[in-house]
């Protein structure tokens, strides 16, 4: 029993600590401005129009850290902080988005892979409880068990997928920022220090997903046994 509330602890602290750690590491470099003196927005068209990509919108989004870019409509969506203001948590934040962007014009292999791999993972995340639910009940549906677990799998995998597509992107929006002269030398380490807090919500639902996955399966297989 106590092993079991340890490792609860544990999965809940992960990504508490992850949103803690990304919160005040923004909070702290949103006050922070930049020598170009650039808002977000204004770092992401630089960006864009630098790498041709004219056809790619740049739009405010309401929310906080509701930053995202869309494949679909192609538009880097940023949050309104980031958008008008000038920081270097909103340059940092802003090229990341837009380093989607180009990984999407370049065709960029994890990128692909992760957006074939939305629809099973939505299908597959919402159904996997279900029968997972199901087979924990009793031992006499050890079937239901290993059905969610599978599904559960493919749930797993598109966190794992995204680990390399975040953060190749905030590689190339380092890369952007400061062959741009975006930031200067001395922000370099800031811009990446914003980067980092953020790529870690990425680990720690990647990990926190495969702790899980793996303590079904060790379930399962100690019931066959």
């Amino acid at each position: 029993m106590g092993g079991f509330l340890i490792y609860f602890l544990i999965i809940m602290i992960i990504p508490i600590w992850a949103q803690f750690k990304v919160k005040n590491t923004y909070k702290k470099f949103s006050k922070v401005g930049t020598t170009a003196g650039m808002s977000g927005a204004e770092v992401a068209r630089k960006i864009l129009d630098s790498n041709g990509l004219y056809n790619v919108q740049v739009k405010e989004t309401p929310g906080i850290l509701s930053d995202h870019y869309n494949p679909m409509t192609k538009t880097v969506h940023l949050s309104s902080d980031n958008y008008y203001k000038s920081s270097v948590a909103g340059a940092a934040v802003a090229a990341h988005e837009v380093g989607h962007a180009i990984q999407d014009q370049q065709g960029y292999a994890a990128l692909r892979f992760r957006h074939a791999l939305v629809p099973v993972a939505n299908i597959s995340s919402n159904l996997a409880w279900i029968f997972i639910i199901i087979g924990l009940i009793s031992t006499a549906f050890s079937n239901m068990l290993l059905i969610g677990i599978i599904l559960m799998a493919a749930g797993v995998l598109f966190q794992i997928v995204t680990l390399p597509v975040e953060f190749n992107a905030s590689t190339r929006a380092m890369d952007q920022m400061v062959s741009l002269g975006l930031i200067s030398n001395t922000e370099e380490r800031d811009a990446k220090k914003v980067l980092s807090a953020a790529a870690m919500t990425y680990v720690a639902a990647a990990a926190v997903a495969v702790l899980e996955l793996l303590r079904l399966i060790l379930i399962f297989v100690n019931r066959e046994e």
